[in-house]
């Protein structure tokens, strides 16, 4: 019989938000009959009752946790979480207009007004609240989850860090085990190695320890089958760390066919709904601004041509998504012809692969082009780009075919979404970087997705835009 231990810090979110939800409906009542806002207010006609709390406590429960609000992982960082009770309110809110309209149409609308956005901000605030009492306070050792890990190899390591990170909510890390003769009794990754495998059965009983977290290499699959046997006679959870990290493509997933488990290494980065919706944002956008500066960009266009001999547009092939190759459009900022002499700016690593490093006072931009970097307007004409489907306005930025004919194996990740305009590089560096050290910036997105995201990076690309950080 293995012992379950239920997650403080979940459970005590769950209760964190009913009770939020509960005094958001008692304090929205209170400012209804308070505020001289609205029609004379009679509570008998307008007011709540128990079954209106009662489904929105069901609904609220549903929502949040098919939104996965309760999962320690989407809510770990203060922004996420953030997003995700936004998004999870306002769908329940939604939920529960539409039962009150087939149930209770006569309860006050502005009572109901009231109630979604006190609902918000004390969600949020018990969950701050919650929070900074588990870091300040900690959990008491009793009631704390004991872990141990199996494994102190790279795979372990990353868990000790992981696990460690989340401590606050309840987890802790006693320590771990290895059978390297050469790690026992030292310390890996801030925890002890406790001991080898063979004392695996001993130790959890020692220890009292709720969850063993196996994190062997792919080649001890024998090894771990027989530690499996021998902690199936104890009672504590086992849970196995597959060693698949540098085969996995994005975010590995683990699913059911039947009853055979399956552990996904790719599928897309966007699901269905996330392509439409950050198409749409996308589509609306760039219609909407180039409807509002076609005057400026025709003056740009003159600009150009009365400052030096060439053509106004710049196009260059790039690597696009699923690795497509398209012509991307900018204003011309450098003399003509001076795409032909791109070896000024090509340097190669140590390894013999090249990476483009752009330079302050390059002689080939011209004058018009120093102050088009300096603002980003030499960007403006990729909104055609956005238009036609071949980019978006946040992503990673099309690269040279020349310089991915040397990407490693895991850079190719990067194409796994559209191009865009802007993106998490640009936002975090710009030219003061090299470009071999973007791609693992434009993995950061791809990996942390989310149409918050897109809408931070655009935010905060005004801010970088003004202070002309890397326009060069």
């Amino acid at each position: 019989m293995r012992r379950e231990k239920p997650d403080v810090y979940v459970l005590a979110l769950y209760i964190s938000d009913l009770a939020a939800t509960l005094l958001s409906f008692v304090a929205a009542e209170g400012l209804r009959q308070t505020l001289p806002y609205g029609r004379p207010f009679d509570v008998q006609f307008g007011g709540l009752n128990l079954t209106i709390g009662a489904m929105a406590l069901v609904i609220w429960t549903c929502t949040f946790r098919q939104l996965s609000a309760y999962d320690p992982n989407r809510v770990l960082r203060v922004v996420n979480e953030i997003q995700i009770v936004f998004t999870a309110v306002g769908i329940s809110t939604l939920l529960l207009a539409g039962a009150l309209y087939f149930s209770f149409r006569g309860l006050s609308r502005l009572l109901f007004v009231y109630f979604a956005v006190l609902d918000v901000f004390l969600i949020l605030l018990f969950r701050l609240v919650l929070r900074l009492l588990f870091r300040a306070l900690g959990v008491r050792r009793t009631a704390a989850l004991r872990i141990l890990l199996v494994g102190a190899g790279e795979v372990g390591c990353h868990m000790a860090e992981v696990l460690d990170e989340r401590r606050w909510m309840g987890l802790q890390v006693l320590g771990l085990l290895d059978d390297d003769p050469h790690k026992a009794g030292q310390t890996v990754g801030g925890f002890p190695v406790l001991g080898t495998l063979d004392q695996t059965p001993q130790l959890v009983q020692q220890y009292g320890i709720h969850e063993v977290i196996i994190a062997l290499p792919t080649y001890a699959h024998k090894r771990l089958t027989e530690l499996v046997h021998l902690l199936n006679q104890l009672p504590v959870n086992v849970r196995v760390v597959p060693d698949f990290f540098t085969l996995a493509y994005l975010r590995p997933s683990i699913g059911l066919l039947g009853d055979i488990p399956l552990v996904t290494l790719k599928e897309p980065a966007f699901s269905a709904t996330q392509l439409v919706v950050k198409r749409v944002l996308d589509m609306s956008i760039a219609f909407l601004l180039l409807l509002l500066l076609w005057p400026v960009l025709l003056l740009i266009a003159l600009w150009i041509k009365l400052d030096s001999a060439g053509p106004v547009l710049f196009r260059q092939q790039r690597v696009g998504w699923h690795g497509r190759l398209f012509l991307i459009y900018k204003y011309r900022t450098m003399t003509s012809g001076a795409e032909n002499n791109q070896e000024e700016i090509l340097e190669q690593d140590e390894n013999g692969r090249h990476f483009l490093r752009k330079r302050k006072g390059d002689p080939r931009v011209t004058r018009a082009g120093h102050t088009l970097r300096r603002w980003s307007l030499d960007e403006l004409p990729q909104l055609i780009n956005v238009l036609k489907g071949e980019m978006s306005l946040v992503g990673p930025r099309p690269e040279l075919p020349l310089l991915v004919q040397d990407y490693e194996p895991w850079q190719h990740k990067r194409f796994s979404v559209p191009p865009g305009i802007t993106g998490w590089w640009q936002i975090t560096g710009r030219s003061d970087q090299p470009s071999s050290l973007h791609v693992e910036q434009d993995l950061h997105y791809v990996r942390n997705y989310s149409l918050w995201l897109d809408l931070q990076i655009l935010v905060r690309t005004i801010g970088v835009v003004i202070r002309g950080t890397g326009a060069y």
